[in-house]
């Protein structure tokens, strides 16, 4: 069984920052991609940032250069330090991580609320 367990959301003014954490546990062979998505009311989820096993990383055109991805594989973590948060930005973040079990396995966790006040 894996489990992936999302941390470090809250309330934050704008401007603020934020870290984000995600940690994967359970019978894991090996983690491929990494990455949080985000969910606001009345809107799709969608990519805010993914990083490969190797450190590449991509982001959303509306978070770049505010938003760093990171991971540390010893730990099955992957990182989300959010800075110059700003209102549009509040939604759900969820982690997503592609895992080897047996085979090659989609992973979501459950979300952590990310809410910015203006």
């Amino acid at each position: 069984q894996v489990q992936l367990v999302e941390s470090g959301g809250g309330l934050v003014q704008a401007g603020g920052s934020l870290r984000l954490s995600c940690a994967a546990s359970g019978s894991i062979f090996n983690i491929d991609t990494m990455g949080w998505y985000r969910q606001a009311p009345g809107k799709q989820r969608e990519l805010v940032a993914r990083i490969t096993s190797g450190g590449s990383t991509n982001y959303a055109d509306s978070v770049k250069g505010r938003f760093t991805i990171s991971r540390d594989n010893a730990k099955n973590t992957v990182y989300l330090q959010m800075n110059s948060l700003k209102p549009e930005d509040t939604a759900v973040y969820f982690c997503r991580s592609t895992i080897v079990v047996n085979t090659r396995r989609l992973f979501w966790g459950r979300g952590t609320q990310v809410t910015v006040s203006s």
